[in-house]
């Protein structure tokens, strides 16, 4: 990813303490999420800030491996973890770029709230896609800048100059879906609760 560990490390108290913004949203996705899993599902996450999705996830599958760039978030999400007597998820500083793992292992791989956070979201997907056994599927949730108000574009280019905003890749969800695509999977699933809410797909390698 394209920006220092620090800013993430900077936010990571404030933003464990931040409550969902969409409650609703948020519990159909992790709801939709569950259908795909079974008692040995092999899940990998990137991106899993402090961890609550993965700690949520946990009881459904046999083990998730969670990572992030920021050493601070990965230490909250063990603590969040061991307050939960959470075993099967494994949190690590790591990067979705640089994660050595085999091809073909993970039966589920895990994207929230990255993918318009990375430099090159096609790289990340073309990775994703090698990672998955045949039929398994790549879970994400992802703001579509370029579908929302004009004014956002030109206030997160400023706050970066300031230290205050992470490098931030800007998309339609019609060109997100054209990358999915173009890196193999196949769409089974795409929602999004609200004209300006982030795109929640499901895709899936195929056998």
């Amino acid at each position: 990813m394209e920006v220092s560990p620090r800013f993430w490390d900077k936010i990571a108290v404030r933003y464990s303490r931040r409550p969902i913004a969409d409650e609703a949203s948020y519990q159909k996705k992790l709801e939709k999420s569950q259908t795909y899993f079974r008692p040995g599902t092999e899940v990998l996450e990137f991106g899993c800030g402090t961890g609550g999705t993965a700690i949520i996830h946990a009881p459904h599958v046999k083990h998730i491996r969670a990572i992030d760039i920021s050493p601070r978030m990965i230490e909250i999400a063990r603590g969040k973890a061991e307050a939960a007597n959470i075993e099967n998820v494994d949190f690590e500083v790591q990067t979705i770029e640089d994660l050595d793992a085999p091809d073909a292992f993970f039966d589920a791989v895990l994207g929230l709230s990255i993918l318009h956070l990375v430099k090159d979201k096609e790289a990340v997907l073309q990775k994703v896609f090698r990672l998955l056994k045949p039929g398994g599927v790549f879970i994400s949730s992802t703001v579509c800048m370029l579908d929302l108000a004009s004014l956002i574009r030109y206030v997160v280019p400023i706050m970066q100059l300031f230290g205050q905003a992470p490098f931030v890749a800007y998309f339609t969800r019609e060109e997100l879906l054209e990358s999915i695509r173009a890196a193999g999977f196949e769409i089974d699933y795409d929602w999004r609760p609200g004209r300006k809410k982030a795109v929640f797909i499901v895709a899936k390698k195929p056998r």
